[in-house]
């Protein structure tokens, strides 16, 4: 072949190796395209924000109504309170102040008759103390550790707030009533009659638009509406003689769970449906519930059983069962603001056991009055209380 022969042919071959090459989206800009396209996922949608209760503060996380409790995340307002456990003792009517750090008793509070549950107020400057058979709310002042003039409120067997801090909600048990009241003069607002026996427990939605409130001597749970204070469902639960007790949401805010004494375990239920409840055996005795501060598990007390049951929120189970050394009684209570150690009532031992909560382990048992109940720990992590014996948010 002649040298202008042997040209052209090259020429021929490279124009073809071209086109190969671009037909094959070879290029330097084809393949940084492509890498580009393969290499960079979407830009993840953004969660809508919550339409909460007119006045409540802002949800922090739309998938965790807890992000708030974190470990020693304490609000100005608390700072500086000194770290107590305070001790209702229905049958001594008395309040136990325990010293965390020492594991012993250092103050006893005279209050009314049959003291049921330590309620921190929505603004955490106050401690209403719910004396049920005295008719009276006595405020115990965090940072001093003294208590004040006591409040009349009729039957105050438990004692809730509003998300938006708008009302107090007086559980009136045996007046079969859902009071709500001025949150700081205690002055009755509105009364809503409910045909159900015991009302109790409670917990709110991720919103604050409703909540679901325990009627432990019927068998019942309700619905109610915040805003308009009223009950919009009620329902039997599915066992002859269940007693439900303590009510707590997921940290997502899709499930309830409650506490039933008789069932020994938990009702799973969608809170936004209001339909039928699943049973989630625990122990004997399935009394209260506290979220840990990582907002991944939640610690269950078996009152009739003197046991501890961990149910893992992610998981949809229970990992674990902590037995208390010989036995007891373990109640209502609360988890410490660093996360560290759960402190339960001795409901029938006149005793509060205080439990690592990485371990099981019972770290001590201190004797207080008689009939210890609705402990609360405080202070604690959290931007407002919702009430009971410590829900924070």
């Amino acid at each position: 072949m002649s040298p202008s022969g042997r040209t052209a042919a090259l020429l021929a071959a490279g124009a073809a190796v071209a086109a190969l090459l671009a037909g094959c989206g070879t290029e330097p800009g084809d393949r940084q395209n492509k890498a580009l396209a393969t290499k960079v996922p979407p830009a993840p949608a953004e969660p809508e924000p919550v339409k909460g209760l007119p006045g409540m503060p802002p949800v922090l996380d739309p998938k965790d109504v807890y992000a708030a409790d974190r470990p020693n995340k304490l609000s100005p307002v608390v700072k500086d309170f000194p770290s107590r456990v305070y001790v209702p003792n229905t049958n001594s009517n008395t309040v136990s102040v325990i010293d965390p750090k020492t594991y012993e008793v250092i103050d006893t509070i005279k209050v009314g008759v049959q003291p049921q549950h330590v309620v921190p107020s929505w603004d955490l400057k106050t401690l209403w103390v719910n004396n049920n058979r005295g008719h009276t709310l006595t405020p115990i002042d965090p940072r001093s550790g003294k208590a004040g003039k006591p409040v009349e409120v009729h039957d105050p067997y438990n004692l809730y707030f509003t998300p938006n801090g708008k009302y107090a909600v007086v559980m009136a048990s045996l007046d079969r009533e859902l009071v709500f009241r001025d949150p700081h003069t205690m002055k009755r607002v509105k009364t809503e009659p409910v045909s159900c026996y015991g009302v109790n427990h409670a917990d709110f939605s991720l919103d604050g638009r409703y909540f679901i409130v325990s009627c432990e001597f019927s068998g019942e749970l309700l619905k109610v509406d915040t805003e308009k204070m009223k009950v919009v469902g009620q329902q039997k639960l599915p066992f002859k003689g269940a007693m439900p007790q303590d009510v707590k949401v997921s940290p997502d805010g899709k499930r309830f769970y409650v506490a039933d004494m008789m069932a020994d375990g938990m009702w799973v239920l969608d809170g936004d449906s209001f339909g039928k409840p699943k049973l989630l055996p625990t122990g004997k005795g399935c009394h209260g519930l506290y979220v840990g501060r990582d907002s991944r598990e939640m610690y269950v007390s078996n009152r009739g059983e003197g046991t501890v049951s961990v149910f893992d929120f992610t998981r949809n189970k229970l990992t674990k069962k902590w037995h208390l050394p010989d036995g007891g009684s373990p109640d209502m209570g609360g988890v410490s603001a660093d996360g560290k150690i759960l402190w339960l009532s001795g409901r029938y031992d006149s005793e509060v056991y205080a439990i690592d909560t990485r371990t099981g382990v019972q770290l001590a048992r201190v004797p207080v009055g008689g009939g210890p109940h609705g402990l609360a720990v405080y202070p604690q992590p959290g931007r407002y209380s919702l009430g009971h014996t410590g829900i924070f948010r």
